[in-house]
């Protein structure tokens, strides 16, 4: 199946959900929705198949979090770009707006911290907000879209999405990385979420995808560097990690792009073309 397809089959079942996602996407602080059975049941297999090994990821190890991830699509299987750019369809991107309320969204070609992500025993993802803008600061982040293809993947598994509505000092609400789930989660300077430690030898794969908007969800601009934090357990980790946020946010406001380039992007050929052309 190519995009398109992959598109199609979205599309329709976010068709058939739609008054139920878009009830439960707002009655959550932190809103979110999820949908099981997104594709048919081979083709999810075969998306799980086509991940790639975790040695031609980027590691990321830190304090922060541990998992792989991948935008640079072209390196790997090309049923993978094809599924990372279904939900980037005209017609996806038009049933999401529906669902969650969120109007003149645009979906990230170059994929800034989308892509694919692999995690395995003992990875995690720290609580933490997302970056507020795109790589450019031109747009605000404000939608989500994780799609999960771990075959039999479960709350025991760990290695699930955490969403804290009361904030890092709160008490998270729990998202299981269901095989064939797509969860819709918004993002802004209440978002706080995170991913909990897996317990199994096993790899939870992730393809995700964010939208832009000119427009912030809340009422007012802001801008945060991505936040992390440590949880309620943690309260070294916990410090430690506020002090990282704000010499990075510190910097930022200096350095309004950063002082090192986010390698997380999918730089196309043909973008590569027209810089060395512009050179």
């Amino acid at each position: 199946m190519n995009r398109i397809e992959y598109g199609a089959i979205i599309g329709r079942r976010l068709a058939e959900e739609k008054d139920r996602l878009q009830a439960e996407f707002h009655s959550h602080r932190v809103q979110s929705c999820a949908i099981d059975g997104l594709l048919p049941e081979e083709e999810a297999d075969r998306i799980f198949a086509a991940f790639p090994d975790k040695s031609s990821m980027m590691l990321k190890k830190s304090l922060r979090e541990y998992k792989y991830v991948a935008a640079q699509m072209n390196q790997y299987n090309p049923l993978l770009e094809e599924v990372v750019y279904a939900f980037q369809q005209p017609g996806v991107l038009k049933l999401v707006e529906e669902i969650t309320g969120i109007r003149e969204m645009e979906p990230d070609e170059h994929l800034y911290a989308g892509g694919i992500s692999l995690m395995g025993k003992d990875n995690f993802l720290n609580p933490h907000l997302d970056n507020s803008h795109d790589k450019n600061r031109q747009a605000y982040r404000v939608l989500n879209l994780l799609y999960y293809v771990s075959p039999d993947w479960t709350h025991e598994s760990g290695g699930n999405l955490e969403l804290w509505d009361d904030g890092p000092k709160g008490e998270p609400r729990e998202v299981v990385s269901r095989f064939n789930r797509l969860v819709l989660m918004a993002t802004h300077e209440k978002s706080w979420h995170s991913v909990n430690q897996i317990k199994v030898d096993r790899s939870r794969c992730c393809v995700s995808n964010y939208y832009f908007s000119a427009r912030p969800l809340e009422d007012h601009e802001y801008f945060h560097v991505t936040s992390f934090r440590g949880r309620p357990e943690q309260p070294v980790r916990d410090l430690v990690l506020q002090g990282d946020i704000a010499l990075r946010q510190g910097i930022r406001k200096v350095f309004k792009k950063g002082i090192v380039e986010n390698p997380h992007v999918y730089k196309k050929p043909e973008d590569q073309g027209s810089e060395n052309t512009n050179q």
